[in-house]
């Protein structure tokens, strides 16, 4: 039987689920030698903003604070955010730790793939997946690559140099771009190259001593291979999409040391089962974001979806909620005052702010409804 088939027969609730997931993060935590180790996850599969943004610097902080020792281990989960943030959570990270190790056990696309090359390792394993770093802009109400945005400008240049005439169909594209927006995707895609340049010289490549052909690698060396492979993971002309995995093939073919933590047994069993638990976690709640240590965590919520406004009354509220995950809707009373009457069809809002669903056990942490009522009203839901 397979782990998910395992866990899902186990039909776990959140108490055990957490704790099972603790005991997991912290079996890898001393799989690794005991090194410090610290989730950042967002949940991939969720209609919430999961990217890496400014909020992340905070819980991030907040939890290597619980930490001990001078290497971690990062579990990353991500399809990817602001490249700047990452530079700040790194360099918050670094100053901190003289060794880190980033783990994959699924995927981190993007500005993930960037905080990925920060690490003196990298743990994958054949299923797991990086992603191209080349920017994505956000211009007039359009999402594109920044590479190939430019690659498209280079072609029209060359086009014109070869047949000596512009392409009048060319004309109204090129009058709605400026200066200032070709800069923008230049100053972007090097953003984006400068750090993992910066971060494989520095770090991966610290332990890189020799040649196969022994002789001594110098500092040029290490620059050399870490822009060959800041190109390769920025050319949207190779990957051709931006969700395009990259693989430890891929990878090991850019001549990227990678380690396939799938050859030891123990340790793959550790961390496929903590994944496993980590994502179901996201699936049976509203959660879309996890940080956690073996025994700290901060998790962020999405804000469940009430059909309308809280209905507020003298001494009490009714919410229509929907289920994130079954689509059922439950009518929810909030008291103002003890002894007042529920209304036909209505159950009580849940006095832990957990809601279950009765349709399909789906967890959702209703917080921020209670505190929108509770503002309202000012009167403290009972």
């Amino acid at each position: 039987m397979g782990i998910y088939s395992e866990y899902l027969e186990s039909s776990f609730d959140w108490g055990t689920l957490q704790t099972e997931r603790k005991k997991q993060l912290l079996r890898i935590s001393q799989l690794r030698g005991g090194r410090a180790i610290l989730t950042f996850a967002g949940a991939m599969t969720k209609q919430a903003d999961i990217s890496i943004d400014y909020s992340d610097r905070v819980p991030i902080i907040d939890q290597i604070s619980n930490l001990e020792g001078d290497k971690i281990d990062i579990i990353l989960e991500t399809p990817g955010g602001y490249a700047e943030i990452v530079g700040d959570i790194i360099k918050y990270i670094r100053n901190r730790f003289s060794e880190v190790t980033m783990i994959v056990p699924g995927y981190a696309k993007s500005a993930g793939t960037i905080m990925v090359m920060a690490g003196d390792e990298i743990l994958m394993e054949p299923a797991s997946a990086l992603g191209p770093i080349d920017a994505q802009m956000h211009q007039g109400g359009k999402r594109f690559s920044a590479h190939a945005f430019l690659a498209g400008l280079e072609k029209i240049k060359q086009e014109v140099e070869d047949k000596k005439h512009l392409n009048l169909a060319y004309v109204p594209i090129l009058q709605n771009i400026s200066p200032g927006e070709i800069q923008n995707c230049e100053n972007a895609q090097n953003f984006s190259k400068k750090l993992v340049t910066d971060w494989l010289s520095e770090y991966k490549f610290k332990f890189w001593k020799t040649h196969s052909t022994g002789e001594p690698v110098t500092d040029d060396d290490k620059e050399t291979r870490a822009k060959e492979i800041a190109e390769r993971l920025c050319d949207h002309g190779q990957w051709l999409t931006h969700g395009r995995s990259i693989t430890i093939n891929d990878l090991r073919e850019m001549r990227l040391e990678v380690t396939d933590f799938s050859e030891d047994t123990e340790l793959f069993d550790a961390i496929s089962r903590y994944y496993i638990l980590l994502k179901m976690s996201f699936d049976t709640t509203n959660i879309f974001k996890i940080y956690e240590t073996p025994n700290s965590q901060i998790y962020r919520y999405a804000t469940p979806q009430v059909g309308t406004a809280p209905q507020q009354m003298p001494d009490m509220a009714l919410i229509e909620f929907e289920c994130p995950n079954c689509k059922t809707k439950t009518k929810i009373q909030a008291n103002l005052k003890e002894g007042v009457p529920m209304q036909k069809g209505s159950v009580p809002f849940p006095k832990d702010n957990v809601f279950m669903c009765p349709a399909c056990n789906n967890r959702n942490d209703l917080s921020t409804v209670r505190n929108q009522i509770e503002s309202q009203s000012k009167k403290k839901v009972v």
